[in-house]
């Protein structure tokens, strides 16, 4: 195909769309005319109202504080909860972070120093 033969058909190409483009094109209706049933002053109490309250579409820190949540709970309940939490095991705790076992009245405190002396003294440990 030669460059004659090229332009010719990228012509024809640009000639159909054309044609598909003309059957699809709007017809002109002229300007339009606004049936409002609101007068200026009430629109512009509107307008003036809407510029003053809060953005229903605001997010972040443009949305303004928090709501204030009624609870039913007295402040003093939540504490006691939070404190009882705190002390009480960690139900979903594993490994290292589910805490130590306790050995309370097993070992002797002072035989358990002995043995730290020793360890770090470099004698050997009784079995």
């Amino acid at each position: 195909m030669n460059t004659k033969q090229r332009l010719a058909l990228t012509a024809a190409a640009f000639a159909m769309l054309g044609a598909a483009g003309a059957v699809h094109a709007e017809t002109y209706e002229g300007v339009q005319s606004i049936a409002s049933q609101a007068s200026r002053a009430d629109v512009r109490t509107q307008a003036v109202a809407a510029a003053r309250s809060d953005n229903p579409y605001a997010e972040g820190a443009n949305a303004g504080p928090a709501p204030v949540i009624a609870s039913a709970t007295s402040r003093a309940a939540v504490r006691a909860e939070a404190v009882a939490a705190a002390h009480s095991d960690n139900p979903y705790a594993e490994g290292a972070s589910s805490g130590v076992v306790s050995l309370a009245g097993t070992v002797d405190r002072a035989a358990v120093r002995d043995a730290a002396r020793a360890a770090a003294r470099g004698d050997a440990l009784p079995l």
